[in-house]
Order: C-alpha cells, then sequence, then structure tokens
C-alpha cells in the first residue's frame, strides 16, 4: 500500500499536489496501475488520485475541441459524427467495461492506441511539471510525459479523419499497428501510427506523398523503427503499415 495517497478537488490542488512529480505515482482510471501494484509489480509510495480533480469532460468551442485529461476513453464515441477516426480508435481500445474507467491521460501517458490518433489531429497538451504550467505540441509532451501532469489536450476539427488498424481477435490486447490520417479544412493531410517502437509518430515522409497512397504507404517505413514483441515481428509490422496507410488515404479521398 502506498504510504501517502492524494485526493485532489480540483485542477489547482492537482497541479500543487503533483508538484515536479518525484516520487509521484498518477492514478487516473486505474486500469494499468492498479493491477500493477494489486501484483505487487509496483509499489508507489506516494499516490496522486485524480477521480474527483475535475480534469475531465469534453468541450467544444468554435472549431476547437478540448478534453479533459480524467475523460474516460468510452466518452470520445460522442465525437464520432465530428471526427470518427477518433471514435473508431477509442471504440478499438480494450473492451466496454475497460473503455469505461480508463482515461485519455492514461492512454496517453502509456503507450496507448489515442497517441497515434491525437498525433495526426496536431493536438496540443497542457500539463504542469517543475516549471509550471505549459501548452505544447503533444510531440514534445510524449517525449517528457514522464515528467508532466497532463491537464488536457486540444485540437482543431478537422475536414475529414480515418483510421485503419491491424485487428486482433482478442479485445484485451493492445493493438498491433494502427493508422490514423486526417485531412484539415485548409487541404493538409497528417498521418500518425501506433504499434511502433516507442510512443506514436508522425508519418512525415508519407504525408508529403499523400496524393499517392503507393508512394506514401512505401515511405511510410522510413518514419519509424519497429520492435519485436509477443504480439508481432517488427518484419511483420514494417510489411503491414504501408498496407494501413493506402487505406487511410483511400477512405480520405472518398470522404472529399
Amino acid at each position: 500500500m502506498a504510504s501517502e495517497v492524494l485526493v485532489p478537488s480540483s485542477p489547482a490542488e492537482a497541479v500543487a499536489a503533483f508538484g515536479d512529480g518525484a516520487g509521484t505515482t498518477v492514478v487516473g482510471g486505474g486500469t494499468v496501475v492498479v493491477p500493477e501494484m494489486s501484483y505487487g509489480r509496483l509499489a508507489p509510495g506516494r499516490v496522486l488520485l485524480l477521480s474527483r480533480a475535475g480534469l475531465a469532460g469534453i468541450a467544444t468551442e468554435g472549431t476547437t475541441v478540448t478534453i479533459g485529461a480524467t475523460t474516460s476513453v468510452g466518452a470520445l464515441l460522442e465525437l464520432e459524427d465530428r471526427v470518427p477516426a477518433l471514435a473508431a480508435c477509442a471504440r478499438n481500445v480494450a473492451d466496454y467495461e475497460v473503455r469505461g474507467q480508463a482515461t485519455v491521460g492514461g492512454n496517453l501517458c502509456g503507450y496507448g492506441d489515442l497517441q497515434g490518433c491525437l498525433l495526426a489531429l496536431d493536438a496540443t497538451a497542457r500539463s504542469a511539471g517543475a516549471d509550471g504550467e505549459r501548452t505544447e505540441p503533444l510531440e514534445a509532451f510524449l517525449a517528457n510525459r514522464g515528467s508532466r501532469l497532463l491537464l488536457d489536450v486540444s485540437f482543431e476539427l478537422p475536414d475529414a479523419s480515418a483510421f485503419a488498424v491491424l485487428e486482433y481477435p482478442h479485445t484485451h490486447e493492445f493493438t498491433v499497428l494502427a493508422v490514423t490520417g486526417v485531412r484539415t479544412a485548409a487541404g493538409e493531410t497528417r498521418l500518425a501510427a501506433t504499434g511502433v517502437a516507442g510512443p506514436g509518430a508522425r508519418l512525415r515522409s508519407a504525408e508529403a506523398l499523400a496524393s499517392d497512397p503507393d508512394a506514401a504507404g512505401a515511405a511510410a517505413a522510413s518514419d519509424v523503427t519497429f520492435a519485436d514483441d509477443a504480439l508481432a515481428s517488427a518484419w511483420y509490422r514494417e510489411q503491414t503499415l504501408p498496407v494501413l496507410v493506402r487505406r487511410v488515404l483511400n477512405q480520405l479521398e472518398e470522404s472529399a
């Protein structure tokens, strides 16, 4: 058991309690951290519970969508009409019970599927840490997420979005590989992948060739590295990534 458990009742209290994050284990929905604690693989001295911190909710102001860090993954289905790729990505996470409990912040701060989708949406992350509060591109936040408390993420509504995933039958498994594509109101195409080595990544070489799905698919592998794990080999992922990129680009084309 943790020697100290903090339960802030507001965002300000959560930021103050987190401080510089040293020695603090943050619990959002608990779908990852609590089992680790229960089985003795994690023994935190100080736990910060965010369930009452007022960090949940989805707000839209004009074309800007802001999602609180403790918003459940399942709640993202509310955005299906406006951002179908984000809803499809959320629906692909585990099962109904987990989606109802797991949080957007927890998914982003691990190696969750939402990283790729929100990278393609060019989301910004608002977080707090030793140097105070800041808002930065999600890509920059992911590189330093271990020392930051995520408060929310924001993005502009896209003109179109698409999601393609390499599906395995067992719903509790992590995604083997997934690609999200977005077409902005200005006509820019953005692509990102999860299931690669490390956190989700933008596929910038593929984006530059988005008008030619075959060429974009072939270029995508140069943007990421792949790893072997219990789900699939690096070789298999490398062979599959071009297929998913082509599917996403074709979906975006069909929606034009």
